[in-house]
């Protein structure tokens, strides 16, 4: 899975420390999970890590969904996404998400993983690989957003899986990321943080003047080409009640070198490397 070797920029450099430090995060949590432990208490070991790292700043605040919630069963509203009191078991899924912003750089990560063996969302896992791929090999075709999502829903019925990046808002698989203004204090709003919010906001509206729009959904309004930027990517998939996905940054630029013009910026990630040893 190792990509092109290439010289990052040092704006691209700081995205990829805080991508890094994120799944760092997600290791370390998921590591000292233990049955009996609360999502409300897994998004809280997310956030006080980060916080001794450093981070003062989110996109949003950490999410954790144990069990069929990993797979969004039931869900209907957005408050149903915030961490609950469901209390993590043997053999249970679970999926870590986060989304800090620190040094003016942000980052959107997925981390899925069990509370010892669980198949299902091992074979899961292992399908992912398949989305990962063919989601890049369409951007540098610089196919329409839209028609990607299409591809990758095909795909998905094609495993046997379910869509459940459906139940996202606006159903997105993913939206674009900007550097954000670094502020002593930043206020929320559900989770959310204003800066990021802003900048998501005047990214739509520029977008919507000029054809393109900041989220990645299979609606109408993402019927264009991918635009130049960092784009937070997380297919999601599900399996009678349970889910897994990754989330990561992809890059796209505006150069016409196929391999130059859209990239994962890191290929060293916990799914990646699982992927890499199975094959190995």
């Amino acid at each position: 899975m190792a990509g092109v070797i290439r010289e990052l920029s040092a704006e691209l450099r700081g995205f990829r420390e805080v991508q890094r430090l994120s799944y760092a995060c997600a290791e370390a949590v998921a590591a000292r999970l233990e049955p009996g432990i609360t999502e409300r208490q897994a998004a809280r070991m997310q956030r006080d890590w980060l916080g001794e790292h450093g981070v003062r700043d989110w996109f949003h605040l950490p999410f954790a969904w144990f069990g069929d919630r990993t797979a969004f069963v039931g869900f209907r509203i957005p408050l149903q996404f915030f961490p609950t009191d469901r209390r993590l078991e043997p053999g249970m899924p679970f999926i870590l998400d986060m989304a800090p912003i620190h040094r003016g750089y942000a980052a959107d990560v997925g981390y899925s993983g069990s509370l010892g063996l669980n198949p299902v969302q091992d074979r899961l896992m292992d399908d992912l690989r398949e989305h990962r791929e063919l989601i890049l090999a369409e951007v540098r075709e610089r196919r329409p957003l839209r028609e990607i999502y299409e591809d990758v829903e095909r795909l998905m019925a094609r495993q046997g899986h379910a869509n459940r990046h459906r139940a996202y808002p606006f159903g997105v698989i993913a939206h674009k990321v900007d550097r954000v203004k670094e502020r002593r204090w930043s206020p929320r709003v559900f989770g959310f943080g204003t800066q990021s919010l802003k900048g998501l906001l005047s990214d739509a509206v520029h977008g919507h003047r000029e054809g393109w729009s900041p989220l990645w959904s299979p609606y109408r309004f993402s019927d264009h080409p991918p635009q130049p930027g960092l784009w937070a990517v997380e297919p999601h998939l599900g399996f009678r009640g349970t889910g897994a996905k990754f989330e990561e940054l992809l890059v796209v630029t505006d150069s016409r070198d196929p391999q130059e013009s859209a990239f994962w910026l890191d290929d060293d990630l916990p799914h990646v490397r699982r992927w890499a040893e199975g094959k190995a």
